[in-house]
């Protein structure tokens, strides 16, 4: 199938697009190579949602020996070592590497590590050795960014987040978005006092509903994280003993042991070779690409967070696949589906959606009815904790379809997993209000909630 090329396909970057498009392609019957100059698995394994989502799971642990002791469990206060968690996720990720090597041998895809740069349309260079293709798929992901402060280098990104040293006893966490929200839960949970600094006046984006990030906002002060809205890091400094002085705005400081960016990440397509193509970057360097993930040169194709799309890992996975089977399986070509794209914030507690926030279902000219129920979760009836959840679903009263489905608690990504099914399928309030709940559950919630909050609190916006 090659045509003359080394290979149909050359995959620059094995994260989650690179390699499911690359795994697809080849079983498709496509000859294809990938290459990498880090570790397999790309963002997802190695420096995001899987080693962020362990440290979660590790930083609940003390919580839930404190909440046994409601249910006449005793222990002796519970001791913690960093240096275990980090050799044990270390362990852990580099089992999945190995999976991931094993996955593309399988399917018979060339491995190449190191860096691939373009050389022409058709060419890819990997250090001294040069590959031709067909087609071109680049797929090498994203980098943290870090904004020109004073002092910012002595802070840290969070691809090194998970391989500091030791546990820091102050942290300030610049950011307010997906990782920082997630990390000062983490933190928070090992001990550490934790100060979270976000330009905007609320947590996280426009993508979120403000019930929902207001509810976490108070969510997390009751743990003790001090959330700071609206204000900006101006400058970092060294005291004398070692330890960071942040001073947000030239007003005041916050003392640190460690200063963490979570502001935010950018395409990683600096020197890739793009200038040799017609492939073309916008402002922030995200390769620009078409509804096929085109790019303006024909043999050249992308996906995953180096495009301007939704920079989700399912969201890469799906793109790969796409692409792969755009280019072998034959028949039409066809688009990725990016409406109700369910997504999860692993905070404590929980965040996840699927469809409109009530805002937007404004905006966009529905006449909505809004369902909103708070409680406490019958477990914290015993344990004694101060945690609340909170459930919202987003409906237009003219065709009773369901356009928004919110939740902030245990486990939500988990229901709203569910839950997008049925908004995708197109679900109306009458069909959440037949369907039978599952009793005693949190979820049942989704299924039990009747009455409409009144229109006089509403718009809340965001």
């Amino acid at each position: 199938m090659s045509e003359g090329y080394d290979f149909d396909l050359f995959v620059i970057g094995a994260g989650s697009g690179g390699v499911r498009g690359a795994r697809i392609a080849a079983t498709l019957g496509a000859k294809v190579a990938v290459c990498e100059s880090g570790r397999l698995g790309g963002t997802c394994v190695n420096v995001g949602c899987v080693p962020k989502k362990l440290f979660m799971y590790g930083s609940k642990y003390r919580a839930e020996a404190e909440d046994a002791r409601g249910y006449g469990w005793d222990f002796p206060e519970p001791t913690f070592s960093w240096k275990t968690l980090l050799h044990n996720k270390n362990r852990e990720i580099h089992r999945l590497n190995g999976i991931y090597k094993r996955i593309l041998d399988k399917a018979g895809v060339q491995t190449i590590l190191g860096r691939g740069t373009i050389v022409d349309p058709h060419t890819v260079r990997v250090g001294d050795t040069t590959y031709t293709a067909k087609t071109i798929l680049v797929a090498t992901g994203g980098r943290p960014f870090i904004p020109p402060v004073p002092g910012a280098e002595l802070g840290i990104s969070s691809d090194q987040v998970f391989y500091i040293d030791d546990l820091p006893e102050r942290v300030v966490i610049v950011g307010g978005g997906y990782i920082g929200v997630e990390f000062a839960c983490i933190f928070r949970g090992y001990g550490s006092e934790v100060h979270v600094v976000h330009r905007n006046d609320q947590l996280l984006n426009n993508g979120f509903d403000q019930d929902v990030t207001l509810f976490l906002s108070d969510q997390m002060s009751k743990q003790g994280i001090e959330v700071n809205l609206g204000c900006n890091v101006s400058r970092i400094d060294k005291n004398d003993d070692g330890s960071l002085k942040v001073s947000m705005d030239d007003k005041y400081s916050i003392d640190a042991d460690l200063v963490l960016w979570a502001t935010g990440r950018r395409p990683n397509s600096a020197d890739l070779g793009l200038e040799n193509t017609r492939a073309a970057t916008n402002r922030w360097g995200a390769i620009e690409v078409d509804d096929l993930n085109r790019t303006a040169e024909p043999s050249i194709y992308a996906c995953g967070d180096v495009i301007d799309k939704v920079a989700l890992t399912p969201v890469a996975l799906a793109e790969g696949m796409q692409i792969a089977r755009n280019l072998y399986g034959g028949g039409p070509p066809k688009t990725v589906d990016y409406t109700l794209i369910p997504t999860a914030v692993f905070s404590n507690p929980n965040i996840s959606m699927v469809g409109m926030t009530e805002t937007q279902a404004r905006k966009a000219g529905h006449n909505v009815d809004i369902y909103r129920s708070t409680f406490r979760a019958m477990k914290h009836t015993m344990s004694g904790r101060d945690e609340q959840t909170l459930m919202k679903l987003v409906v237009d009263k003219d065709t009773d379809r369901v356009l928004g489905c919110h939740m902030c608690g245990p486990e939500a990504g988990e229901i709203i997993q569910g839950l997008a099914v049925a908004i995708k399928a197109g679900a109306t309030k009458a069909v959440f209000d037949s369907t039978i709940g599952i009793h005693p559950t949190a979820a049942e919630e989704f299924v039990t909630m009747r009455t409409p909050v009144p229109s006089s609190v509403h718009p809340v916006g965001n």
